[in-house]
């Protein structure tokens, strides 16, 4: 166990350290950092670091575990409406409570003012969301639907659905989708795909163990739409939360105090959820032994002391740092330097996501190696890093979020008649996982400071929301890039291979 936590931590060691890197260089540079936001900041790397390393050990021998055993039994009953309705509850269990989306939920007051729901009420329509189009991706991979089929309908209804509702609120819808799909909800929804998958003997069982966290990624972008819709959602606003003053180490602490009581509160209520659902799993189907049941339990263990410390980290340390460079940067000549600024970090703010490492792990497994995981996490770098640029470049620009979705949907699209399965699944998978927890406390908050010296509070909701979004779709291109290009290679070694067979059959008749 020790050499496992320690091999998890070296790995968080190499993903954390070049975005630290960056600020710290930027902090002694172009944006001379205030020394108690630079001394948090410092904090919350040692804790980004530790909190990764243990959320990915836990996952691994916890909730990947769960959810492969759950998806394979849900499947061996063979009952249509017992994974249908199975499916929904799970979808909405593991993210009502998702920590993303309650942060979210906080930042656009005129949902919340609809109803006496309050913020609950978008948090209820996003998990529904996910529940409904969770059970059609379940459904899909027992009825073998082609994944690419279903994906260009559900997009075309969420942008035909999307010129009904109020421009500022958009970008809000599309976020949605990416930031449901958060640490908690993409190791237990990836592992439920490939244990459906598990059961079925035909080839195509491995491509279609993937696409889970894509479709469950539109259900909430349509959902969210839905409710802009129905309630006339038109005045959306965003208030700009004052920095957090530190002047002494004692004010470090009790920051940080205060971030582990807040956020220890809610991973608890997020994993108690799944926790109870085992449980129950496991008092109808007696599927796991004493020992294994010790090690999933110690695994919940790690994977909620990795998570409080990473969210902490990031909320606490990177959130007040992202606000001040974006600030700083949109002085400088005119914002221009935002772009390259931008695009490097998202370079490397993606390998700092814990849910990555999940996928990558996972898909590794999947395809006995031959998508390795430092494949992956460069086609996702190449992806975030152009989408981070494009995020910058409407914040300069003024551009409208929808003539940088609409192409970019389409394009991605349209890679799916060209891309191998498995990659398509991949590719759509990748785009809610690479949008998760540092994206929403490092790269939304430098987006929002950058929109606020530019272009003023009022264009914060249309201009600086919707880099989520972006960072959602950039890996829907460059992972099927990466698999018409490892198509293409694999076609050209089989060709080669069956020349030269074909010769030395040859040479022997001769």
């Amino acid at each position: 166990m020790t050499t496992a936590l320690k091999s998890k931590i070296v790995e968080s060691l190499t993903s954390v350290l070049p975005i630290a890197l960056i600020v710290i260089f930027l902090g002694m540079t172009f944006i001379p950092l205030d020394t108690g936001a630079f001394a948090l900041f410092l904090v919350g790397v040692f804790l980004l670091i530790i909190g990764m390393g243990c959320f990915t050990l836990g996952a691994d021998m916890s909730m990947l575990v769960i959810g492969e055993k759950i998806g394979s039994a849900m499947t061996r009953s063979r009952k249509i409406w017992l994974i249908a309705f199975l499916s929904f509850i799970i979808g909405i269990i593991v993210t009502v409570a998702e920590p993303d989306l309650q942060i979210l939920a906080g930042q656009v007051p005129a949902v919340a003012e609809k109803t006496a729901l309050g913020n609950y009420l978008l948090i209820l329509t996003v998990a529904v969301g996910v529940g409904l189009f969770l059970m059609v991706a379940m459904l899909r991979i027992v009825l073998r639907i082609r994944l690419s089929v279903i994906l260009i309908f559900l997009y075309v209804a969420a942008f035909v659905l999307s010129f009904f509702v109020a421009p500022q609120f958009r970008a809000v819808s599309f976020d949605a989708g990416g930031v449901t799909t958060g640490p908690m909800t993409v190791p237990f929804i990836m592992s439920l795909g490939v244990g459906v998958a598990s059961i079925r003997s035909d080839k195509k069982g491995q491509d279609d163990s993937f696409g889970l966290v894509a479709l469950s990624s539109v259900g909430p972008i349509i959902a969210v739409l839905i409710l802009g819709i129905v309630f006339k959602i038109q005045d959306t606003s965003y208030e700009i939360a004052p920095p957090t003053e530190v002047v002494s180490t004692r004010g470090i602490f009790f920051e940080y105090l205060r971030g582990f009581g807040n956020y220890g509160k809610e991973v608890l209520i997020a994993i108690a959820p799944i926790l109870v659902f085992f449980l129950l799993f496991q008092l109808f189907t007696r599927s796991f032994h004493k020992r294994q049941l010790v090690r999933i339990f110690v695994g919940f263990g790690y994977t909620f002391l990795g998570l409080v410390l990473f969210l902490t980290g990031a909320n606490v340390g990177f959130m007040p740092v992202g606000t001040e460079i974006g600030r700083t940067l949109a002085g400088l000549w005119g914002g221009w330097l935002l772009i390259p600024a931008g695009m490097l970090i998202g370079y490397f703010v993606v390998a700092a996501e814990p849910a990555v490492h999940v996928l990558n792990k996972q898909v590794e497994r999947m395809s006995a190696g031959a998508i390795t995981s430092a494949t992956m996490k460069r086609g996702l770098c190449i992806g975030v890093c152009g989408a981070i640029g494009l995020a910058m470049l409407r914040i300069l620009t003024g551009l409208d979020i929808m003539y940088i979705l609409i192409p970019g949907y389409a394009l991605a699209l349209i890679l799916t008649f060209f891309t191998p399965p498995l990659y398509t699944g991949i590719a759509f998978d990748s785009g809610g996982v690479a949008s998760g927890a540092m994206v929403s406390s490092f790269v939304l908050p430098m987006a929002i400071g950058a929109c606020d010296v530019l272009r003023g509070a009022e264009a914060i909701m249309t201009q600086a929301f919707g880099c989520v979004a972006f960072v959602a779709l950039a890996p829907l291109i460059s992972i099927q890039i990466l698999g018409i290009v490892y198509k293409r290679k694999t076609g050209k070694i089989k060709r080669n291979f069956l020349a030269v067979e074909d010769r030395i059959l040859t040479y022997e008749v001769d």
